[in-house]
């Protein structure tokens, strides 16, 4: 099958006119980003991983405001529970250099409801990173006549989300930013495999459509993922910078020019494993002697109450940051897009 032939019929079946998606980044993906994206021809995106159903609901209201083209709604599949007390208290004690903790938040947003407001919302596609949605679930977003896109890092991942009904698989190789999406958390350290070796080892083994995400930032990246067997591609870090994406200004300027060996993956912020800015507070994670995070999401709790004691040493917001992240612009989404479209058809065709 040609490019052509697999970026078209992918295109074709999801109501695409480009095959670029923007990526779903919890909390840096607000309705005017997804929309530019989407009236651009693309997949707009949001992470609702900290959304209850009002805000979920409240999201897709704002984009249908001012889209009615494609969109996706992504949600992490939770972990088994890890209450591992002693690593929880040797992180908090560790916070504590940071400054004062605040009052400990409300609980967070219960899964299953969150999975009934994303049916109710009715959007193009519901995506999962970390796991499988179950099978009821699948069959009632099937029935919705929702798409379900799972991310996978590993072929394994990969092969059991495709026989368990998903109609396409995001590869995410190490170059993204934000969180890996690996199925078993411990693993992640482990399973750090480049998006070019990761397509082709899919493609060989898959039946169902290819999404690569993962370092693509401008046409060229593109071009070569839809060469190595994607069907359309997905990206995150190239639209931070964005006037749409409205992002912290300390986050985009450390973007800026940032250099691919200079992010670093960590779990200071969540207890997951993902790819950032080396903020100094990511790099006190990683000095010689210092703790492990807690487990996530106790990690990610932990932040949170620190944050909320105004301790200034941990950073505001969590400063993801992909290894493509010095290409980023900040030009409007829409122009991005289409821009990198259109190089890629140039780099296709010569």
């Amino acid at each position: 099958m040609t490019v052509a032939t697999r970026a078209g019929g992918f295109c074709e079946r999801f109501g695409l006119r480009l095959p670029i998606l923007e990526a779903p980044m919890a909390g840096a993906c607000p309705p005017p980003l997804a929309v530019a994206v989407a009236e651009a021809g693309g997949m707009g995106a949001s992470g609702v991983l900290l959304d209850g159903p009002e805000r979920i609901a409240e999201w897709m209201e704002r984009f249908r405001a001012g889209s009615s083209g494609a969109v996706q709604l992504n949600i992490w599949i939770p972990d088994a529970p890890r209450d591992d007390q002693a690593r929880i208290d040797v992180a908090s004690g560790f916070l504590a250099r940071f400054g004062t903790p605040g009052e400990p938040g409300p609980a967070g947003p219960v899964f299953e409801q969150q999975c009934e407001a994303m049916l109710a919302a009715r959007p193009t596609v519901i995506s999962s990173i970390m796991g499988l949605f179950d099978a009821d679930y699948v069959r009632r977003l099937h029935d919705h006549g929702i798409a379900w896109f799972a991310c996978a890092i590993t072929l394994d991942d990969a092969l059991a989300a495709q026989e368990a009904g998903a109609d396409a698989i995001v590869a995410q190789g190490m170059e993204a930013g934000g969180h890996r999406g690996s199925f078993d958390s411990d693993a992640a350290e482990r399973t750090e495999v480049g998006l070019f070796s990761l397509l082709p080892r899919f493609a060989d083994h898959l039946r169902v459509p290819i999404v690569a995400s993962g370092g693509i930032a401008d046409g060229r990246g593109v071009a070569a993922a839809l060469a190595l067997g994607a069907s359309a591609v997905q990206v995150g870090t190239a639209l931070l910078r964005t006037p749409e994406a409205g992002i912290d200004p300390r986050w985009s300027a450390a973007l800026e020019g940032l250099a691919p060996e200079d992010t670093a993956t960590t779990r200071a912020y969540s207890g997951r494993l993902g790819r950032a800015v080396p903020t100094p507070y990511v790099r006190a994670w990683r000095e010689p002697g210092a703790p492990l995070p807690a487990p996530y999401p106790h990690q990610r709790r932990l932040v949170g109450r620190w944050r909320r004691g105004g301790a200034t040493g941990v950073d505001p917001v969590n400063q993801w940051a992909g290894q493509s992240a010095a290409l980023a612009t900040e030009e409007p989404a829409g122009e991005i897009v289409a821009r990198m479209w259109r190089d890629a058809k140039e780099l296709l065709q010569t």
